[in-house]
């Protein structure tokens, strides 16, 4: 198993004459993990590589962490049928390897006469999408569905399949996989250059990583890529969506995932649990020039608050746990930018919006067969090896709650987080982990440390001294 984060990597340095990668995959976000875990079920030298010094570090690791049923796509869309897909094999793979998902079903709430009049047409559209389980609901239903809806709601649209589910842990799943399995994870490690040829040579500030096929999955810096191997198909455009986290004693007010009838920017601001116990309220939609703009606004809080004020009145009472705000790569077209160039040994895959964490395992299923397609030699298939993820969901047992194993190793019952009730040793395994976090938002996102209503005050100390005792 190998993961990097600083030093030359692999055939450069001291080690040149090493052959090059089969493939280099670029992103190592929630897709670009599906894609490496996909290549890795094959006898292939595969290379993940990502900028930033962690799996999961951009987009997926903000979002509002919903397992789409793909009711709402565009019909006949290549989104439509990998979202339709990526569901069911991410349904699967979570009870495989243990990433917490809740089937909530979801909302679609109207509140005047014409969202009331488009709900028929967003079933029918979910039809064609090949789901069936849609059905309107009056008003006096709706209120019985959600007692602390918000006054003047019309009816609404009951998509029962929609579910919630961990993307950190998602995330840190296919990429943990991948690495067992023989990939090689290489973070910290910004691709700058593609100087083509056969093979490829990556240039990075680690040195130059040499690679026969390339895939571009690198998110909000994916046109960027694509313009150094001379394409220039799409722009993405970040669109910022803030949301509020409030805390747990709010769980009890929502019972669906609350959408609002879909606008121009997307689905809108809806309210959600969350597995991990919270609620949801967000996102907003913002189209930026900065990449890198991830601060939230005042501005844009207040919005937020004044429509969640509407939908769930009771829900602005509460307290509030965090605030976050993610970017979404918009595109202009309301598909993936999926796109093989054989010529190149080389597939682009941009353009991946919120349904990304849905569709990302049959995303990856896709690209790999568009690599064979261009000339890349799978060979037989192996299996991969196994994994189980710690849960991070308060519908599952969490260790805490587990005598027995905490008679076993009462680390696990030491708890250092009270919040989120986050034990020692659940701590210390995330440390001795396969890809080990790099920072205290890292240890985070793989066991909820520092994650709850005090954001730290209380237990910040124990954790970073848990975390600096294993760095050395």
């Amino acid at each position: 198993m190998t993961v990097t984060r600083s030093g030359p990597l692999p055939g450069t340095g001291t080690d040149p004459g090493r052959p090059p990668y089969d493939v280099t995959v670029v992103g190592a976000g929630v897709v670009g993990c599906a894609v490496a875990r996909e290549l890795a079920r094959h006898r292939l030298k595969v290379a993940l590589v990502d900028a930033s010094g962690d799996v999961g570090d951009g987009t997926s690791k903000a979002n509002t962490a919903i397992l789409h049923t793909g009711f709402d796509a565009v019909p006949g869309s290549l989104e439509a049928r990998l979202v339709r897909d990526g569901q069911r094999r991410l349904l699967a793979y979570a009870v495989e390897t243990g990433i917490p998902v809740e089937t909530v079903g979801a909302l679609l709430v109207a509140w005047d006469e014409e969202q009331l009049a488009a709900l028929p047409k967003l079933a029918a559209k979910a039809e064609r999408n090949a789901y069936h389980e849609t059905r309107c609901v009056g008003a006096a239903e709706l209120k019985e569905l959600e007692p602390r809806l918000g006054p003047g709601a019309r009816g609404a649209l009951s998509v029962p399949g929609e579910a919630i589910v961990c993307p950190w842990t998602t995330t840190l799943a296919f990429a943990t996989q991948a690495v067992r399995s023989g990939v090689d994870l290489h973070l910290d490690c910004r691709v700058e250059k593609v100087r083509q040829g056969d093979p490829h040579r990556l240039v990075t500030p680690r040195g130059v990583l040499r690679t026969r096929h390339l895939v571009n999955a690198a998110g909000l810096h994916a046109d960027a890529l694509d313009a150094l191997l001379g394409h220039h198909d799409f722009t993405v455009t970040p669109r910022r969506g803030q949301l509020i986290v409030y805390d747990k004693f709010a769980r009890s007010l929502v019972r669906h995932i609350l959408l609002p009838v879909p606008g121009r920017l997307g689905k809108g601001v809806l309210v959600a649990p969350t597995v991990y116990g919270n609620v949801l309220l967000g996102p907003t939609a913002e189209d930026l020039d900065d990449k890198t703009a991830t601060g939230s606004t005042a501005e844009g809080l207040a919005s937020l608050r004044a429509q969640g004020r509407r939908i769930l009145p009771e829900l602005v009472e509460e307290e509030v746990t965090a605030v976050y705000a993610g970017l979404r790569a918009a595109t202009g077209q309301d598909d993936y930018r999926i796109t093989a160039h054989p010529g190149q040994r080389y597939v682009t895959v941009g353009g991946i919006r919120s349904t990304g964490l849905t569709a990302s395992l049959a995303i990856a299923a896709h690209v790999v067969g568009l690599l064979a397609d261009g000339g890349l030699e799978l060979g037989p298939e192996r299996a991969l090896a196994p994994v189980r993820m710690p849960n991070l969901g308060e519908a599952f047992p969490r260790p805490y709650e587990d005598a027995g194993l905490i008679a076993r190793d009462p680390a696990y019952g030491r708890l250092v987080c009270h919040c989120e009730r986050v034990s020692r040793g659940e701590i210390r395994d995330a440390l001795a982990s396969t890809i080990p976090p790099a920072t205290l938002d890292g240890l985070r996102r793989r066991t909820r440390a520092r994650g709850g209503r005090c954001q730290g005050f209380a237990c910040g100390a124990a954790v970073r001294a848990q975390f600096e005792e294993a760095q050395g």
